[in-house]
Parts: structure tokens; sequence; C-alpha cells
């Protein structure tokens, strides 16, 4: 490799830790590594924001733009708040029951929108009706941290890693329903079974504390019940464009900022507080994360990654495959699951292409998938919904620790990758 290839890789692995590590906000790692990666000339402007394989992912961040103003304006009708006390009743105040609907509600509502916003919206709740039962509430919100991750895998908007992955692969969003919803359904039923061992000592029945919860009314947590309407309708119709992307060829980064100018178009909702919502650091990151690999693109050194792995594999789609699938959910463990699926995914590209293109190869992506999605699960800096969870408990004075966190999702992560190593091989392979 040149002296800028290596020079690129230092930058990258020192951003990267430096994510990984917490040291400095992520968004700074990013962007100083994207700058530095310009300063050295290791990829430049044209390149860097114009190139459609070494450049900022635009699909990606409108997609992410889009949706989050459509969530931003959800949120203010209070539907969140009436799902979450919906479910306390209907479980009538028992812990087991509240947390088999509230991690359920979370997986379902992570499928639709994403697993960040969905944490966001559902953990201040959660924190209302644990103090109402007198229950603790960190394995409430371990859970749905966790719950976020699973249900995210099954849809191209669920989980952030799988927006790149789509991108990069060309994949659609019923790819995503076909291939991966099958297999969440299973996994949520054994996460389900593995919450009543993990957490069996939170679930303390006080039925005093029940018989106020069966009180409350749901309802009156509706802020706006027409602006309610409006957005669940705007948000079926995205939903509905996502799934015809076939026939409509509108690309969902499209559909999604179409969504989001209609509601601020036909609702009272104004410019100023339709913005607000958006979640600028997270898109900032992914800028700054994508001219970084970009960089590595241009200057030869994911290309050299790409051709060792196909060497080191032979051909062998299985052995790819499973050594994909474990290997991702051990890195997404340390590191965060983005940046690490937006460095793979052009190497998986790569090692599709030279097993095919888009046919049995394909299996490839939702390897990458599963790993990066529910490796995430396993330790408190694996996914971004987690540190969003962790800083909620912290700010709410019930701090979370990284060891409180992990020693529950490890467990997860291995049953769960596990379930998900003999689907792909059955399904794929033999």
């Amino acid at each position: 490799m040149t002296t800028t290839a290596w020079l690129s890789v230092v930058v990258f692995l020192g951003a990267y830790a430096l994510i990984a590590t917490e040291k400095i906000h992520r968004v700074a790692a990013a962007l100083g590594g994207a700058g530095i990666m310009l300063l050295i000339h290791a990829t430049n402007g044209k390149a860097a924001f114009f190139s459609q394989h070494t450049g900022i992912d635009w699909n990606v961040i409108f997609l992410l733009f889009g949706m989050m103003i459509i969530v931003g304006v959800l949120k203010q009708t209070g539907v969140f708040e009436y799902l979450a006390i919906w479910a306390a009743k209907r479980a009538r105040g028992r812990p087991f029951r509240l947390m088999v609907l509230l991690v359920v509600i979370t997986a379902c509502a992570s499928a639709l929108l994403d697993n960040v916003t969905t944490v966001l919206l559902i953990a201040p709740v959660t924190f209302l009706v644990c103090e109402r039962l007198a229950l603790p509430v960190a394995p409430f919100l371990i859970a749905e941290a966790m719950a976020s991750n699973i249900g995210g895998t099954a849809t191209l908007v669920g989980d952030p890693p799988n927006i790149i992955i789509a991108s990069r692969g060309g994949l659609t969003f019923n790819d995503f329903l076909i291939h991966l919803a099958p297999l969440v359904v299973v996994l949520m039923v054994a996460f389900v079974g593995l919450c009543r061992i993990l957490f069996r000592k939170a679930f303390v029945y006080d039925p005093d504390r029940a018989a106020d919860i069966m009180e409350l009314d749901e309802r009156e947590a509706i802020a706006d019940r027409r602006l309610l309407r409006q957005s669940l309708a705007v948000l079926a119709l995205v939903m509905a464009a996502f799934v015809l992307h076939p026939v409509l060829h509108y690309e969902p980064s499209v559909v999604a900022v179409l969504g989001a100018g209609a509601l601020v178009a036909l609702t009272k909702v104004t410019t100023e507080q339709a913005i607000g919502e958006v979640e600028w650091p997270t898109l900032v990151f992914f800028a700054g994360l994508f001219v970084m690999v970009g960089a590595l693109v241009e200057t030869g050194v994911i290309g050299q990654v790409s051709q060792a792995a196909v060497n080191a594999t032979e051909g062998r789609l299985g052995l790819a495959t499973m050594l994909l699938l474990w290997a991702s959910a051990g890195l997404s463990a340390i590191v965060d699951n983005i940046p690490y699926v937006a460095t793979m995914s052009p190497i998986v590209a790569d090692l599709v292409q030279s097993g095919g293109g888009n046919g049995p190869a394909q299996v490839l992506w939702w390897a990458l998938a599963l790993g990066a999605d529910l490796g995430g699960n396993a330790t408190a800096v694996g996914a971004a919904a987690n540190v969003v969870i962790i800083g909620i408990a912290a700010r709410n004075r019930t701090p979370i620790s990284f060891w409180e966190f992990t020693k529950y999702g490890l467990i997860v992560t291995f049953v769960t990758v596990a379930i998900a190593t003999p689907y792909l091989w059955l399904r794929y392979l033999v």
C-alpha cells in the first residue's frame, strides 16, 4: 500500500477507537477523521460529496432526516404515551405481562420507525409506569433497548445499519421483510422467554399499585387527535410506498422526504417545530463516517481487504456466511454497529460480486445485517439505542452501568445469533 493508504488506515482506526471508547463525542471523532482524510488527500471534495461509491450516501442521510421529522410530529400527538398506559392496563399491573407488552410494542415500533427514536419515546413512559407500580426501571429499559435492536432488524428503516446495507447492496424494503422479518418473529419469542428468566427478580407484584394504574385513562394522553389522524395517515402512505418500491420506483429517501413534507404542509406543525425534532448530530456523524470509509475505498485499502477475504474463504459461500455472521456479532459488541457496517459494506459488496452477484451470494448481506444488529445487544456501547437508554437512565437518576447492561446483553446476543445460524444455513446454503 502507498503511504497515503497507510495514513488513511491510521486515521480511521484512531477515529474508530475514539468512537468506541467515547473519549470524545462520536460526532467530533467522525468529523475530525473526515477532515484529516481530506487534509492528507486520501480523498477529495468531489469524491467525498458527489461520488456514488466513495462519498456521503445522501439516500441514507435523507431517509433518516425524513423519518425523524415524521416521528417528531407523531411525538407531539401523545400516541406513544397512550400505548404505554394501554399496555400497563392490559397487563393489569402484572410486571412480567407489562414487560412483554412493552418489548413487543417497542419491537414493532422499531420495525416501522427506527430503534433510536423508538426508545427515546418509550423510555419516559416506562419511568412513569414503573414508578406507579414501584418496579425497578432498569430491567425494563434494558429489555426495551434489546427489543428495539431485534425488532429493528426486520425492516430497511428499523436499524441504521440496515439502511447502509440496503444502499450498498441495492436491496429494497420488501427484501428485508421477506428475508429477515420471519426470523425476527422467532427471535422475539425467544427473547420474551429470556426476559422471564433474566429479569425474574424484578417481577414483584403489588396489588395496591396495580389498582392505581387501572385508574389511568390512556385517552387523556392523546394531546391532538386531529394531528394524530393526519400523522398516522401519512405514515401509512409512507410505509405503503416502501413496500411498493418495485412498482413505484421511488427510493426510500424520496418517500421519507415526501412524507415529511406532506406532514409539515398539511398540518398545523410549523417548520421550526418539525426541523427542531431532527437529530442533527446523528446525521452529521453519518456524513463524517461516509467520508472516512470513502477515503479507504479511494486509497485501495477496502479493495485489498476484500481480495484477502475472497482468498481466505476460497469461494466457499457457507464458510464466508458463518464467519461474517459471528465476526460481525463479536465486533458489533465492542464498537458501535453503525461505523462497523459502514466499513464492512464495501467489502461484503465485493464478496457478493465475486460470488456471482445477488443470487445465492445475497445471503452475505443478511449475515452482515443479523450479525451487526443482534451483536449490538451484547454491550452497552454496541448499538446507538443502548447508549440512548443509558443516557436517559442517568438523567433520571437511575444509572445503568456498563456491566449491568452487558451481563444480560451477552446472553441475549449469543442465543439470538445461535438461532440465526441454522436459519441462514438451512434457508440459503443447504
